[in-house]
This record gives C-alpha cells, structure tokens and sequence, in this order.
C-alpha cells in the first residue's frame, strides 16, 4: 500500500492490540520501528517477531507518563536508527466498568496516559523531525472523542476528545516544520485479555456494536492500514484532520 523504506517509526503501547499490530504493519512496509511499552516482555516478543521477519526493529522500555523516559526512547531510537520519521501515540487505557463517575484517580490516569502521554511525545520527538526535515504524527483517539462512550469513566471521552483537539493544535503549531500531525478515531475492536473478564465492558460493547451500520466490530488492521496511511508520504497534504474507521457508528448516531 505504501512504502515506508528508509522511515524511523516510534510506536508507542505497541507490546499489546492494535499497537502491536501496527508495530508489526510498519515494519513489513518497510519501516525501521521502535517498539516502546511499559510491558518489556510482550513489547520485546513484538520486536524479536519483526526481527524475525526480517524487519528492523527495537524494544525500548516507555512509561509516556514519564519525562525521563521520553528522553531515553528517543535517544535510543537516534542510537539505533539515526532518525525519527513517524510517531504513533498509540498507548492509552480506557477506564472500561469504572462506576463512580467522581473517581478522581481514574481521571487523573486516564488524563496522564491518554493525553499528557501524547502531548510529551510531541513535545521531544519533533526536535528529531525537525533535523529530518519533517514527519508525521498520528494521535490513537477513538469515536469517544466525538460522542459519550457508555461504559467508560467520563475521563476516557475527555482525555479522547483533547486527544484530537491536541492533534489540530500541533498540526498548526508544527506545520511550517513539514511535520503533519492527524488523529485516528477507531470504533468497537477486540477486546484486551485485561478487560476481557469484565462483565460490563462486554455488555456495554455489545450494544456498541448493535449500532455499527456494517454490522460487525472492527478488526485491528483495518485501523492500522488507516494509521500507516497518515503516516505515509501519500498523505503529504493531510494535516489537522481526523480519520473515523469505525464502520459507520458515528455517521448513525
């Protein structure tokens, strides 16, 4: 579909779902991928996968949350790679059966990872863009970032939402760079094994799904086709939008 020869790509969450299977997507297009995660066993699985594919790629231990590890990710993938192309700030929780719409601490993770986590990864990967000459940036959000998400902690939809309003600030901030910065707003996917147990996040995706005009949930590279797409020297011209792969939820809503 594309051809990512010669680009750096940093993903993050990637040890897990749709980041793993970005991960593995990039790197069969051609990209050299850094694999980050706070999982260093499943995220490492992830890279010696590619590598035993014949890709290229790196795990690098990352905490989004954390400054430090930031510095250390990018360096890391400068030290390996010699650049930095492309950034998907895929990590995020979702505060799936959470109950007490005034739990505070809920909010403040899901604050943390889902938008104070991008915005870091912004903040020091565009330093490395920049010596490149430019470079894409997708934000991971979701159809919460347009509509309440049943089932979730109000913090998801908030934290989703600031998601793609923080991709149309740095689009704008960063475009006179050449560094394109768009969000990517999947509907219902397979769920995690760690929610998989939980009753209400099951019945509360079910009734998601009951909605969705194709009649089915989506499948997790059927968003990354879409993610490597931004990220991708055909989608030179898209800057500050959104891509919804959600077949057709928020279009009945």
């Amino acid at each position: 579909m594309t051809d990512s020869t010669h680009k750096v790509a940093l993903i993050t969450g990637a040890a897990h779902g749709l980041g793993a299977e970005e991960a593995r997507m990039f790197a069969r297009e051609g990209a050299k991928v850094v694999v980050t995660d706070i999982d260093d066993n499943e995220g490492s699985k992830v890279a010696g996968q590619i590598l035993d594919s014949d890709g290229a790629a790196i795990f690098v231990h990352l905490d989004v949350t954390k400054e430090a590890d930031w510095k250390d990710a990018v360096g890391s993938t400068i030290t390996a790679f010699g650049a930095l192309n492309i950034l998907v700030n895929n990590a995020g929780i979702s505060g799936t059966g959470v109950k007490d719409f005034g739990d505070t601490r809920m909010w403040d993770s899901l604050m943390q990872v889902n938008i104070t986590g991008s915005y870091l990864g912004i903040k020091y990967v565009v330093r490395e863009m920049r010596k490149s000459g430019g470079g894409s940036i997708v934000n991971i959000a979701s159809t919460s970032g347009f509509a309440a998400s049943p089932g979730n902690h109000p913090g998801y939809t908030a934290s989703k939402g600031a998601s793609r309003l923080l991709a149309k600030s740095a689009a704008v901030w960063f475009a006179e760079d050449n560094i394109r910065v768009n969000s990517v707003h999947p509907g219902a996917l397979p769920m995690m094994r760690s929610s998989q147990s939980t009753v209400a996040a099951e019945e509360a995706r079910e009734k998601v799904i009951g909605k969705i005009p194709l009649g089915r949930a989506g499948r997790r590279e059927e968003v990354a086709y879409g993610v490597l797409f931004l990220a991708s020297d055909e989608a030179s011209y898209i800057t500050g939008t959104e891509l919804v792969i959600d077949g057709g939820l928020l279009a009945a809503l």
